[in-house]
């Protein structure tokens, strides 16, 4: 499992509309997921030990932006054929198990993950009311394991500061993870 690190943040860039369908039996899309404040989009997994080790973190801080008018939607775009953890029946468990407070939607043509230019999990995309990218980053300093608690919540600064000015932070930290698992041809 190789570690892949995110471009940085081409601002300004115009999220893709997407058409997926959601654990919860509904199909989302751009429109559907987007907040009043802005929108943030992760691709995320359920077997990348990477998003295991924030996934707690995750859910803190997708509720705290929800009060400040930003949504949340989690992509997963992985094949599932090597990695059955990944499979929409165990997207619907590790939901339910973990209360997931934002739609959990299954891009099984990988079409999303590509429109995006998704390159591993977690990999976070924020938008701002335009759906204008604002940030692309990390979470916080977490790797495989969740870093010490009372780190810089990189991730939650950046769309807080989205929701109050429309706008990102220049300065952003990549984020890591494990590579999308994309089909073989």
């Amino acid at each position: 499992m190789a570690s892949i690190e995110t471009p940085i943040c081409n601002f300004g860039w115009k999220a893709p509309d997407f058409s997926l369908p959601g654990i919860d039996g509904k199909t989302y899309t751009l429109n559907d997921a987007k907040g009043d404040r802005g929108l943030l989009v992760m691709f995320i997994c359920n077997h990348c030990p990477y998003v295991k080790a924030v996934r707690e973190r995750i859910i803190r801080d997708v509720k705290e932006l929800k009060s400040m008018g930003i949504n949340t939607i989690a992509i997963m775009s992985n094949d599932p054929t090597d990695h059955p953890e990944d499979s929409f029946e165990n997207m619907k468990k590790i939901s339910e198990q973990y209360s997931y407070p934002f739609p959990y939607v299954m891009d099984e043509s990988q079409a999303a993950a590509k429109a995006y230019g998704a390159v591993c999990t977690p990999d976070f995309f924020g938008f701002n009311a335009d759906l204008e990218l604002q940030y692309r980053g990390r979470l916080d300093e977490s790797r495989k394991e969740a870093a010490p608690e009372g780190v810089r919540r990189d991730l939650f600064l950046a769309m807080k500061e989205v929701a109050e000015t429309q706008k990102g932070p220049e300065k952003q930290i990549s984020s890591i993870g494990c590579s999308i698992k994309w089909k073989s041809k």
